[in-house]
């Protein structure tokens, strides 16, 4: 009801559907719903309690390729180096591809808080933490299984917010494990690409208050096609369908 009554209140886009069949209208929007983004999980633990059975059969971190166990351990690849965040490398941590700060701060509860973001002593709060707390919207964002992704917790550490780019004769950060960071930018390994790429693209197409820049998208439209979509790939989001209800259409197309 919310997008047919947006729609009814723009009355120039009333004159401009006038001419549109209701028909072709219907199924428009019923396409665009079918592809919309997660509205059924609110909970951020929840979310990874659920990848943990998603990834039961396949326990493999996104950008180094290292196996983990149930407990959350890591067998670091041969020669994989951390020189920061050491402890968080003998751990796995769900990862945010798209960082949360990136929509997060979309939310005014992130930028400015909030009137119920108050902690017990009267101390306000704003952030993650308070856009979590009062804006379900958010945690629908936070919560999508298809933007999280199982990485090395030193490299997630490492990665933060920052943008991904083509970083000119960078060295990797991480010794075997070809992921670059530098000047605030990192350039993940080949094998990650494509996924990272059909990740920003859904996150964009799903979530309208979220805007890659015209540099992040032109990249992302160049990974994805260089990078095909995976077996796993398509696995991995047929069962996220089955637990969140909707699709990731950059990857579906590929999989049927």
């Amino acid at each position: 009801m919310t997008i047919f009554s947006s729609i009814l209140k723009n009355k120039k886009l009333v004159g401009k559907l006038a001419f549109i069949p209701w028909g072709l209208l219907f199924v428009g929007l019923s396409i665009h719903l079918a592809f919309a983004g997660n509205t059924q999980l609110d909970s951020f633990s929840k979310a990874k309690k659920y990848l943990w059975q998603i990834y039961s059969d396949h326990r493999v971190t996104i950008y180094c390729n290292a196996d983990f166990d149930s407990k959350k351990r890591v067998n670091q690849p041969r020669g994989f180096v951390a020189n920061k965040y050491k402890k968080r490398a003998a751990k796995i941590e769900w990862e945010h591809v798209v960082p949360a700060e990136n929509f997060g701060r979309t939310f005014s509860e992130w930028r400015d808080g909030d009137p119920r973001c108050v902690k017990k002593d009267g101390e306000s709060f704003k952030g993650r933490n308070c856009a979590s707390k009062v804006n379900i919207e958010y945690r629908h964002m936070q919560s999508d299984m298809y933007n999280l992704y199982p990485a090395i917790g030193a490299v997630n550490a490492s990665r933060s917010n920052y943008n991904f780019t083509m970083l000119p004769a960078a060295n990797s950060s991480f010794g075997s494990c070809d992921m670059k960071i530098d000047s605030r930018k990192v350039q993940p390994p080949e094998a990650a690409r494509g996924r990272i790429a059909r990740t920003y693209k859904y996150m964009q197409f799903s979530y309208p208050r979220y805007h890659m820049s015209k540099q992040q998208q032109k990249l992302m439209d160049a990974w994805d096609k260089m990078y095909p979509v995976s077996e796993w790939e398509c696995t991995r989001a047929e069962r996220i369908k089955t637990i969140q209800g909707n699709d990731n259409p950059f990857v579906l197309e590929h999989c049927r």
